[in-house]
């Protein structure tokens, strides 16, 4: 009978550790203001407890969350129309970029780099690679090597009506 009650005990014990190891982020200090010797008035925030663990855990999860480059973005597509590693991989990825550019002055192109020695042009910010297959179907028809690749994407600008 003993030996049913050790495991249920560690687990808990377990548990209870790993939940008293994620810190606890109050609202109210992350809405604090600089008064600057200025009369500004006063913000309470009154909340319960659960709330503010709540809001702590999704504060701490998305801390980092899709951050490249120090830039962030979200989970999405973009179509890659050059990679190589040769020796003149820079110049002819930037030749394949300016040809892009002038065929398709619309749509963003991006030059990267890629350990050991890629360079890569991807071009377009799609959220689904359906969003991004109509695209596809022009770019290939210029660029036959061209494919649809998961990268983090600029948020959308949701300002465009």
């Amino acid at each position: 009978m003993i030996r049913k009650e050790i495991p249920v005990v560690f687990f808990l014990l377990l548990i209870a550790g790993v939940l008293s190891a994620q810190p606890v982020i109050r609202t109210s200090d992350l809405f604090q203001r600089d008064n600057q010797g200025k009369q500004m008035g006063q913000l309470a925030i009154t909340q319960e407890l659960p709330l503010d663990t709540l809001i702590s855990r999704h504060i701490q999860a998305n801390k980092n969350l899709f951050k490249v480059n120090n830039h962030y973005g979200m989970e999405g597509c973009r179509i890659q129309i050059y990679a190589s590693s040769n020796r003149n991989a820079r110049e002819e990825s930037n030749k394949a970029r300016a040809e892009f550019m002038s065929k398709f002055p619309d749509i963003v192109s991006y030059p990267l780099y890629a350990e050991p020695g890629y360079f890569k042009v991807r071009v377009g910010d799609f959220r689904t690679r359906t969003e991004a297959y109509k695209l596809f179907q022009l770019i290939s028809k210029e660029f036959p090597g061209a494919y649809i690749v998961p990268d983090v994407i600029n948020f959308p600008d949701l300002n465009i009506k």
